[in-house]
């Protein structure tokens, strides 16, 4: 499968990244040459402000744009109207957090999040418990297993207004029972925001199934471009919902002292959009679908499973997460005795390997499991077994070429 594909990706045959083996796609995905073909049609074709001309070239632009968000509502089984175009899952929950949480959310009330969140599913609902008087409560994992134990779920109360939780962790890998907690939210009145972003790369999405009232991810972490986010929103919501930012089309009438809204989703796509980006994220969505998202998963899940494989023979190494090789989602942190993750990274790198290290943005699990930075290599469907062996043959040398023995 991965030989098959790794050919669509134009990086990996331009000779300065000759050899190099790419295992940094947590952070972002390489893109396919339709990604990029399909941004460069549109700049090159039908390039003009959409929604605005009364015009043939913009009405085509228009055209690519809104055919762009109903690719993506088909992928995750969502309504046109339920899909809003932002930067990335960063700004999606943002968007969340200063509309419907500044509106609903009150003194005394709780918001709930996990532990392994990112920092991007933290640090909005930090300043909306901070200006509002609500309470931040934290679902903790189990140390070992990486999951969240049932009696944790006890937390989701009568004073829950919102819980906010990963699907899959971008540091441990684990794919959360987001359908149980959602269910629990529901159960006390409280809405569910999840953020999809390591999510809807590897494993097949279904809001409606799910039954989340807020599902956030972005495009480059899925072969798509980077500057275009997703945030699927249950369309009663989004009605009640005020706008995010102000300006351009969002508008339906404007006079000297007030203003109306134009219909969802445009009423939080203020000024001029994304229009490229929303071209090239339905090109990878398209692209994902022909490689088949359930292909995907059963290949990332093999190729974690033997990279860990690997690494457990190999002394000194910790892994950290699930000790069941197939819940890491194409996901293995792991840290070496003796070498800071940052020099793992360095050493590697100048064995044309790629891999991300440091905290991860997520500070906060790094302190509950007192492991405050780890290396991570992360994979996706274009990677090899071969890839793999090669990247563990490199580990098992990094303490000897630091002078530490084996």
């Amino acid at each position: 499968m991965a030989n098959e594909y790794k050919k669509d990706f134009p990086i990996f045959n331009a000779p300065e990244n000759k050899g190099l083996i790419y295992f940094d796609n947590a952070a972002t995905t390489q893109r396919p040459s339709c990604v990029i073909e399909a941004e460069k049609n549109y700049y090159e074709h039908n390039n003009a402000n959409p929604l605005r001309g009364l015009y043939d070239l913009s009405g085509r632009a228009t055209e690519d744009y809104e055919n762009a968000r109903h690719v993506t509502a088909k992928f995750i089984n969502a309504k046109d109207c339920e899909i809003i175009f932002t930067r990335n899952a960063s700004e999606s929950l943002n968007l969340v957090a200063y509309t419907w949480g500044m509106a609903n959310i009150n003194q005394g009330d709780e918001i709930v999040v996990s532990i392994m969140e990112h920092h991007s599913n933290i640090l909005p609902w930090q300043m909306l418990c901070q200006t509002k008087g609500a309470k931040l409560v934290f679902l903790e994992c189990d140390k070992n297993t990486a999951e969240i134990p049932e009696t944790e779920l006890n937390k989701i109360n009568e004073k829950t207004k919102l819980v906010a939780i990963t699907h899959v962790s971008n540091v441990l890998g684990i794919t959360n029972p987001v359908k149980q907690i959602v269910e629990k939210a529901h159960s006390v009145g409280a809405i569910a925001v999840v953020d999809g972003a390591q999510a809807v790369p590897h494993i097949k999405v279904d809001v409606k199934d799910l039954c989340a009232d807020f599902y956030a991810f972005s495009g480059h972490k899925l072969c798509g471009p980077m500057g275009i986010g997703v945030l699927y929103g249950k369309k009663c919501l989004l009605e009640q919902m005020p706008p995010f930012l102000r300006g351009g089309e969002m508008i339906e009438y404007v006079t000297r002292d007030s203003a109306t809204w134009a219909e969802v989703p445009h009423k939080f796509e203020a000024g001029t959009v994304n229009a490229s980006g929303a071209v090239g994220l339905g090109a990878a969505i398209k692209y994902i679908q022909e490689v088949g998202i359930e292909n995907i998963t059963n290949h990332d899940n093999a190729l974690a499973s033997y990279l860990i494989d690997g690494m457990k023979s190999i002394p000194y190494v910790n892994i950290l997460g699930s000790p069941d090789s197939n819940k890491h989602c194409g996901i293995v942190t792991f840290t070496i005795d003796g070498v800071h993750p940052h020099d793992i990274a360095s050493i590697l790198d100048t064995e044309h390997v790629a891999i991300r290290a440091g905290h991860h943005c997520a500070q906060p699990l790094g302190a509950y499991i007192e492991v405050p930075a780890t290396a991570r290599a992360s994979l996706y469907f274009y990677n090899t077994k071969e890839e793999i062996d090669t990247f563990i043959s490199k580990v098992s040398q990094i303490r000897g070429w630091m002078g530490y023995g084996n």
